[in-house]
């Protein structure tokens, strides 16, 4: 969403006019054994039936079947491997050491983002209930909602954290106008009531996305004592005094597939500044998923909705007392086509977070082109002492 904001001026638009583009294995197994606790099994009888080999006979057409393949240069079939169907070990276990589970993703692999088991993420020296807080929040960018973070929950979920993601005002299932949204603290108010909500001690990591980084940084004003870390993933990260609008248009030049990709809504009329911006469908993969699943990309068209004009253009107020004591992190991704790399760069070096990471191969949605490698930066960062 980050470019879009370089070309956006809430000067008034023409009548009528709305900026439109034209958008050119399958694994054997046998069936559960009954109490097996869930997990495939291979079991003997402790009786031997009537017919069957007995014990001697057994060993002794064994060595003779090992011994033919010995004779012919094969060795014996390997036996087969347990199935663990457990919600934290998705993956049958492996004897080779750097052997990686097969995705259920359609993308092709990329060393960028190796397929590494949730648990293979998480020091085993360190334990959950040792770390400042287990608690992530998830706020998603302007247009998304709740939905787009369902891999990085489930992720984190399996590796022992507790996730909270929020559908802000007008977004995802939030039955609210995006075009009667008029301001960034209503546009904010479900990611508030739930940090107020929280008991005095406890603390989480904000985690925020495209505009989500403006909404963590309303936040972390708003309550520090709550925020232990917040992570920006290609995402706003204002300084005191500055809009989002303002910060992109002063960084970026103008992005003709944003231009092309920007729809303006007037719900108060043509003569009035915009209410909201859509994007079109047909440009979605190229501005926001170029390196993601199709089946993700296909979520996103049915799901996505209008990103409020009104909280784009409000200047954040932010003090070092309460805003710069929150420890802040940043994710770049190099692939992106909404908020492009030098963008991001530039946020990063004229307000220094504590460190930067990169994501290598990632769009502009890393939660669905390197959810792996994104899990697996999230639960580095919240183990930083």
């Amino acid at each position: 969403m980050g470019a879009l904001l370089s070309c956006l001026s809430p000067t008034t638009p023409e009548p009528h006019q709305r900026r439109r583009a034209v958008a050119a294995s399958r694994r054997q197994s046998s069936p559960p054994l009954a109490g097996s606790s869930g997990r495939w099994a291979r079991t003997r009888s402790g009786k031997e039936d009537a017919g069957l080999l007995t014990h001697e006979q057994a060993l002794a057409a064994a060595a003779i079947l090992i011994q033919h393949h010995r004779e012919n240069g094969n060795a014996p079939a390997a036996p087969t491997i347990p199935f663990d169907r457990s919600t934290s070990t998705r993956y049958p276990p492996s004897k080779k050491k750097d052997a990686l589970p097969r995705s259920s993703s359609t993308r092709p692999r990329s060393l960028a983002d190796p397929l590494l088991q949730p648990q293979q993420l998480v020091n085993q020296d360190v334990k959950i209930e040792d770390l400042d807080t287990n608690r992530f929040v998830l706020v998603h960018g302007g247009g998304f909602g709740a939905w787009c973070w369902y891999k990085t929950i489930a992720l984190l979920e399996d590796s022992g954290f507790k996730v909270f993601a929020v559908d802000l005002t007008g977004s995802g299932i939030h039955s609210f106008d995006t075009n009667n949204i008029t301001s960034l603290p209503q546009y904010v108010k479900p990611l508030i009531n739930f940090l107020e909500k929280l008991s005095e001690n406890e603390k989480v990591i904000l985690v925020g996305h495209d505009f989500g980084g403006a909404c963590i940084s309303y936040a972390m004003e708003a309550f520090p004592s709550k925020v232990a870390k917040a992570v920006f993933v290609s995402a706003a990260m204002l300084m005191n005094g500055q809009s989002t609008l303002d910060m992109f248009s002063q960084q970026a030049s103008a992005d003709p597939l944003m231009q092309q990709a920007q729809i303006f809504l007037y719900a108060n009329g043509n003569d009035h500044p915009p209410t909201a911006i859509d994007l079109d469908k047909e440009l979605l993969k190229d501005l926001l998923f170029n390196q993601s699943p199709v089946k993700d990309i296909a979520l996103a068209s049915v799901s996505m909705r209008s990103i409020p004009f009104a909280p784009l253009l409000e200047k954040l107020s932010l003090t070092e007392k309460n805003y710069g004591s929150v420890r802040r992190f940043f994710v770049e991704t190099t692939e992106d086509n909404a908020i492009p790399l030098s963008v991001q760069e530039t946020m990063c070096s004229s307000n220094p977070p504590e460190k930067v990471f990169r994501l290598k191969g990632s769009d502009h949605s890393p939660f669905f082109s390197k959810p792996q490698a994104l899990h697996k930066l999230l639960v580095e960062i919240v183990k930083i002492p």
